[in-house]
């Protein structure tokens, strides 16, 4: 056991100081080179990755009809994506600078303004373009956003990255029953809280996503439906190196049946339909690495009868 520690700390302090070095050396480039070589490395390395197995898999699933050539198109643009959102990470205040032009900014919730209507309130996003951008976009809108997100498995890593956060600005509360305390503490306070809401969840609900049963978050209904407050969608689009466009979306419409199950239900198929949306019209900005299905899905999807 003992040499397993000592193994696992050397790992993790390699990887840190890879991500040391990574990070400064984009940090040191102008942003749209930052972003373009993130871009060409992600490419030309990602798609030779074991992994791009699975994200094959999930777009079979989610695109039975889907050509061979488009796949390959979708997954090379996918880790394009992948690699200039990380190569923008240490660029986000940059990015996120009124004066830089580079983020769009659009509500389409109503009045009153977005700061005002997130009092308390969700925001409800996905792992689509440059997800980073969300909470300090919202920052920089003036809106104190605290974002639940899964820490890294490295924890030295996982030390830096909050550390470029913080300098960008926004907060992160930790994935688990601490920061779910946090969160409703947050918005019993009135608080604006942030929810990535497209990962697998095993202790969420089965949700229909592409057509197929998937154990789905129920934490933004769940909260929305207790606190009373609105959940509105955030979609984060990619339209070139290191700009986006930033769209809030009417709240949801909060189901009132008065049996809390089926309105949880209700209102987390809801927040999916509107992802697949979102993914449909730009698949390659999505971020198809994870294993968003059950084992039984994929066995389904492989054996031809999808």
């Amino acid at each position: 056991m003992a040499e397993v520690a000592v193994t696992r700390r050397l790992r993790h302090l390699a990887e840190a100081l890879g991500a040391v070095l990574a990070l400064a050396l984009f940090r040191l480039l102008p942003v749209e080179a930052a972003s373009n070589l993130g871009g060409w490395l992600g490419r030309s390395l990602g798609p030779r990755l074991p992994v791009t197995r699975r994200a094959k898999r999930n777009l079979r699933l989610a695109f039975p009809a889907m050509a061979e050539q488009e796949m390959a198109r979708t997954i090379e643009g996918m880790w394009d994506n992948l690699g200039r959102t990380l190569a923008e990470f240490p660029q986000l205040g940059r990015i996120a600078a009124p004066e830089a032009g580079r983020v769009e900014f659009t509500d389409l919730s109503g009045a009153p303004p977005l700061a005002e209507k997130l009092r308390p309130g969700i925001l409800v996003s996905a792992h689509l373009a440059n997800w980073e951008v969300l909470p300090v976009v919202a920052y920089r809108q003036g809106i104190d956003l605290a974002v639940i997100e899964r820490a890294p498995n490295n924890p030295l890593v996982g030390a830096l990255l909050e550390r470029l956060r913080g300098v960008a600005g926004g907060r992160r509360l930790a994935k688990g029953a601490r920061g779910a305390r946090e969160a409703m503490a947050l918005l019993t306070r009135g608080g604006a809280l942030g929810i990535l809401a497209d990962q697998k969840s095993s202790d969420g609900i089965p949700v229909a996503f592409f057509g197929h049963e998937a154990m789905t978050s129920a934490g933004p209904a769940q909260l929305a439906l207790r606190f009373g407050c609105p959940l509105i969608p955030a979609r984060i689009e990619r339209l070139g190196p290191a700009r986006f466009r930033l769209t809030c979306h009417a709240p949801l419409a909060l189901p009132q049946s008065g049996e809390r199950q089926r309105d949880l239900a209700a209102l987390t198929l809801a927040l999916n339909r509107l992802l697949e949306d979102w993914i449909r019209e730009r698949p390659e900005d999505w971020l198809w690495l994870h294993r968003r299905w059950p084992a039984a899905a994929y066995r389904h999807v492989e054996s031809g009868a999808a």
